[in-house]
């Protein structure tokens, strides 16, 4: 391959072949590239220094030691982030967020006009960082046409912290919270939508609940404000056990359709609810 004579101009982002390009962008001080060839973070890593950060996206990343001050830039522009993430995607900003070091922990901030996804919640432009805590964390960028541009990063703990591997180990279910038969109903009806897999869902009203409902059991009493105090009866439930985003004061105001689309959606990862409970309707 001939060595391009310095001061050269240096492809376009998205022209030419991959090869002509350098697999991460910009070094950063004490860190080291990472291929793109490197299999996912989310099997863990290995680190002599408790407390290294490793960042990878789908065209490589880097990993840089614990250290106040220091960062780690990610974003579109390769030249000059040290990651690049979403490089053919004109949605994603030039430099879109930063990983920095201080306090003894790494911090995420978001520079770039889209937010930040993590697994729980979104991080926007001109907010506090968000501290991450030992181990995986996936972040996401949606640009054009719906694409997600994923960052995975991964911050090592102590030797005795390493994932060990449990191939012979008994499969420990998911917390599912027992639900009485006129809960159970009153969810189904209320989240049906989730349990069609329709998309982006909404629950429905309190008013269209308690109509489905007194069509499917007449005589039985359903009201709005019934069908509220039976769905307001599970949330509690489940925040007193430790699921987050299910209080006013977690969510903020204004509320709307928050409180009842994050219990839905919590009621179904722990599988308390499940598209098969839909025969409830039918069988009403």
């Amino acid at each position: 391959m001939t060595t391009p004579h310095p001061g050269s101009e240096r492809p376009a982002a998205g022209r030419g072949p991959a090869a002509q390009r350098p697999a991460t962008g910009r070094p950063a001080v004490g860190g080291r590239p990472l291929p793109a060839a490197h299999g996912s973070l989310a099997r863990g890593v290995t680190a002599p220094v408790p407390g290294t950060a490793f960042a990878l996206a789908l065209t490589g990343g880097m990993t840089l030691g614990p250290g106040d001050g220091r960062e780690l830039l990610f974003g579109r522009n390769r030249p000059e982030v040290h990651i690049c993430v979403g490089e053919d995607d004109p949605q994603v900003s030039r430099c879109q967020g930063r990983l920095t070091h201080r306090h003894g922990r790494w911090w995420v901030a978001n520079n770039g006009r889209l937010p930040l996804r993590f697994p729980s919640r979104l991080l926007f432009t001109g907010e506090e960082p968000l501290p991450l805590e030992t181990g995986y964390t996936p972040l996401f960028v949606r640009g054009s046409r719906d694409r997600e541009h994923l960052l995975e990063v991964f911050v090592s703990g102590p030797e005795t912290e390493r994932p060990v591997a449990l191939p012979g180990d008994v499969t420990r279910p998911p917390r599912v919270w027992a639900l009485t038969g006129e809960e159970k109903l009153a969810l189904v009806v209320l989240g049906q939508r989730y349990l069609l897999h329709e998309p982006r869902p909404q629950p429905l009203t309190w008013r269209q609940t308690a109509a489905q409902l007194a069509e499917l059991r007449p005589g039985e009493g359903w009201s709005e404000k019934r069908v509220e105090h039976l769905v307001n009866r599970v949330r509690t439930m489940l925040s007193r056990d430790g699921v987050p985003w299910l209080t006013r004061e977690e969510v903020g105001e204004p509320v709307g359709n928050a409180l009842n689309d994050h219990l839905i959606r919590a009621l179904m990862m722990s599988t308390t609810l499940v598209p098969p409970d839909l025969a409830l309707i039918d069988a009403a």
